[in-house]
């Protein structure tokens, strides 16, 4: 994969925190007048380079050659040029594909992406009405069912664009989105009531304060934040979610309105923004404590949550295609209230469930070879991969544009490479002198293959900085050294390497990638699940044809696992496979193929994490 140099940039990426944005004159990027009150521990960098080439590489540009550029451009404008639209939220699609393609194409300035999404939002633009109206729906049902949610995912889509080439007509048109619902919605006078404009206790509709609190970020606009403070307030009516204060009383999610995981994990991102904007203790702890609870009850193995798109009871975690688990919506607004909370605290936990997310739910709910996207992903059966649009079709390709944006960022202001995936990231450091230098990170390495990488470091003179390297948790032996001298992790996580470098100086990362057994719990109390560092893998019936699943109380496994690539067909996209055992009663043995979950099932056949066995002591 090439992708084009740009200029010699800083910049500190909108995707989470744009009051944050850099540049180096408003010609290149958009500059934003609010800050925010909450220092960043972590931001998402976006350096001047960052080429993906490994395992997350493959995915990304798939995600853009097999799934953006080949996506139907009239079906996601035509509800707007045409209304009413088909179906009542048929108005969120353009907006998720413009954060999707302006992510890809600010790291790829891939020509082709550049001219899609440039006609698309020309199109979205000029539907848009004189009083700033951008929904899909006839005068009569203004403000019914679906149509703030399709607004909010406007303001996304046209803030997203506008972050990424600084036109001003997007940000126009989201400025008139804006102000349109400050005249609308409200506690005072005539205004109407939001709740009472959304589906799902309200929480579709109030999910815009995310978007929200990036337009005043953006622009100022006070009366942006104190559209964001009725929201708040909205949440405590007698027919509201209630939100926050359900979360610091009774600390379970799916005690929230009716436990409905997508709009509620959506408000969630908006009110952690708005934390980091007025320092309201309160909508921080209400935040930490849905992750608490989600991580400790309520998680898939692979990174994901939700069954028929809600929060359960504890513990009840089904994974089969009937259980409609893992939406893929969830899956990428999970990886987006995680970056929150991790660029809140700089704690690597958050950081290590964004990674787990990353490699198992997320991509393997796209297929590598078609580009089609499964809505709700399986742990057991065939992913239901579709090539149309809909809800989760549209947002799963918003999570794989995140990923260059997750490999390398600033951790308390210091550069820091997070994942051990082959790349090359070029960036303007400042050294302890308060210089800046541009400085380019070679990384090689076959992660998640193998558990080493070399890393090069290009500069151009001897300078001094601090290079952090995150500790991966699955990891029990993590080994950084550069010349001759060896540094480990701090109880963070966190190896710290604060040298003179010079051009050619290689760091060389060593880790172990352990195998573990994870047991079936309350769901699947016969059943094991296999993990190779971050990777779940994945029984693919492809490759094991003779397999019975079904045969359950017979066999024994243990955690030994052989590399046999060579067992994949020529035509299969990925070069991991591992042989294992299973031992009955008389111990005998029956070989088993196994894939990571993410790879598994592209031929649309069954596939199963979770194996009828128990594990052999």
């Amino acid at each position: 994969m090439s992708f084009l140099k740009r200029k010699q940039l800083v910049v500190i990426v909108g995707l989470l925190f744009p009051s944050a944005i850099m540049a180096q004159s408003q010609s290149e990027l958009p500059l934003q007048p609010v800050k925010y009150k909450v220092e960043s521990k972590w931001n998402a960098y976006l350096p001047q380079q960052n080429e993906l080439n490994g395992y997350l590489g493959t995915y990304y540009i798939n995600n853009l050659k097999k799934r953006l550029l080949q996506v139907d451009e009239k079906s996601l404008v035509e509800g707007y040029i045409h209304r009413p639209g088909k179906h009542p939220w048929i108005g969120e699609h353009i907006g998720k594909y413009l954060e999707s393609a302006a992510n890809t194409w600010k790291v790829t300035k891939d020509a082709a992406l550049k001219t899609q999404m440039d006609n698309m939002v020309k199109t979205l633009i000029s539907s848009q009405l004189p009083d700033g109206y951008l929904g899909t729906y006839l005068p009569e049902n203004y403000w019914t069912s679906w149509d703030v949610w399709s607004h909010k995912y406007n303001l996304v889509g046209l803030l997203a664009y506008y972050r990424v080439t600084g036109d001003l007509q997007a940000l126009t048109a989201a400025k008139n989105v804006g102000d349109l619902l400050c005249r609308v919605f409200g506690d005072s006078g005539n205004k109407r009531d939001i709740i009472k404009s959304g589906t799902h206790v309200g929480m579709a509709a109030t999910s815009v304060i995310d978007p929200m609190v990036d337009l005043y970020t953006w622009t100022g606009d006070k009366k942006y934040l104190d559209f964001c403070n009725y929201i708040i307030r909205s949440y405590y009516q007698d027919r509201g979610p209630d939100i926050i204060e359900t979360l610091l009383s009774k600390k379970q999610v799916d005690k929230v309105a009716n436990g409905k995981a997508y709009e509620m994990l959506s408000n969630l991102v908006g009110i952690l923004k708005l934390y980091r904007v007025t320092g309201e203790e309160k909508l921080f702890e209400a935040s930490r404590i849905a992750f608490d609870d989600i991580v400790s009850r309520r998680l898939y193995i692979t990174g994901t949550t939700s069954d028929h798109e809600r929060f359960k009871e504890d513990h009840i975690l089904q994974a089969d295609t009937a259980a409609h688990m893992g939406e893929g919506c969830v899956t990428v607004t999970w990886i987006q209230f995680n970056m929150q909370l991790f660029a809140i605290t700089g704690d690597l936990k958050y950081y290590n469930e964004i990674e787990k997310t990353v490699y198992n739910h997320l991509i393997g709910a796209e297929n590598p070879e078609t580009g089609c996207v499964s809505y709700y992903t399986p742990l057991i059966g065939a992913k239901p991969y579709s090539c149309n649009i809909t809800c989760c079709l549209s947002s799963v390709p918003r999570g794989i544009s995140l990923i260059p944006y997750l490999n390398y960022g600033k951790l308390n202001n210091k550069p820091a490479i997070l994942m051990y995936e082959s790349a090359i990231i070029t960036d303007t450091i400042s050294t302890s002198a308060h210089k800046e230098h541009s400085v380019t990170f070679s990384i090689q390495s076959r992660f998640p293959e193998k558990g080493q990488a070399t890393i090069e470091v290009t500069t151009n003179g001897t300078i001094s900085f601090p290079l952090q390297l995150r500790k991966p948790v699955w990891s029990n032996s993590f080994k950084v050294s550069v010349d001759g001298s060896v540094y480990t992790a701090d109880a963070a996580g966190i190896v710290s390497v604060d040298r003179k470098w010079k051009r050619g100086d290689k760091i060389f990362v060593t880790f172990d990638i352990p195998v573990k057994i994870i047991q079936g719990g309350p769901s699947y109390p016969d059943y094991v699940a296999i993990k190779r560092g971050p990777q779940v893998l994945t029984i693919d019936a492809s490759l094991n044809p003779a397999f019975n699943f079904e045969e359950k109380g017979k066999y024994f496994i243990s955690p030994g696992l052989i590399a046999v690539k060579d067992k994949l067909p020529p035509e299969w996209i990925g070069k991991q496979a591992y042989a294992i055992r299973l031992f009955d009663n008389t111990s005998q043995s029956k070989p088993l193929i196994l894939v990571p979950y993410a790879d598994g099932g592209q031929t649309s056949g069954f596939a199963s994490v979770w194996i009828p066995a128990v594990e052999k002591k």
